[in-house]
């Protein structure tokens, strides 16, 4: 459980600062991750913004997916075989749950909704009621603990097959 609490805090740190970098040099990046009700309000992403999503989107998803990973190998690594499929699952699905309940809890209901600064505002979009839409981030948290169960499969059957 230590592990869980350990590797996820730091999944949490590095992620949560990479969004909020991001955000501050342009918010737009984000843009499919805004409810719609602020998506409706502001033109598509324009071709150089596509390409800056997905040049810093790749790097994110890595970072996501490597921080379980390495716990769940060196749990694995450590237990010398003695760590069955299920807690090698429940690592990597507690290290990615940690970050999405700080994602949820503290960037999106707390910053995002309840603060509010203005690097998180779109341009053309301050005072939008869609800033305040906890239910859009609560659906979020939803989806992606089913993919933060995912990466726990994922990293555990890789883990095994190493």
């Amino acid at each position: 459980m230590l592990r869980i609490i350990v590797h996820g805090t730091i999944l949490s740190l590095a992620a949560s600062a990479f969004i909020i970098i991001t955000m501050w040099v342009n918010p737009r990046v984000w843009l499919k991750d805004y409810p719609q009700a602020i998506q409706d309000l502001v033109p598509p992403k324009n071709t150089e913004e596509r390409v800056l999503s997905l040049i810093l989107g790749v790097p994110f998803l890595i970072l996501l997916l490597a921080v379980p990973f390495a716990s769940t190998l060196t749990l694995k690594i450590e237990g010398a075989g003695a760590v069955s499929f299920l807690q090698l699952v429940t690592n990597g699905f507690g290290v990615s749950l940690i970050f999405n309940l700080v994602d949820w809890l503290i960037l999106d209901c707390l910053v995002f909704c309840t603060l509010t600064p203005g690097f998180v505002m779109i341009p053309g979009t301050e005072g939008a009621v869609g800033y305040k839409d906890y239910g859009f981030h609560f659906r979020g948290f939803l989806i992606r603990t089913a993919f933060s169960l995912s990466v726990g499969a994922v990293t555990a059957g890789i883990t095994l097959l190493l």
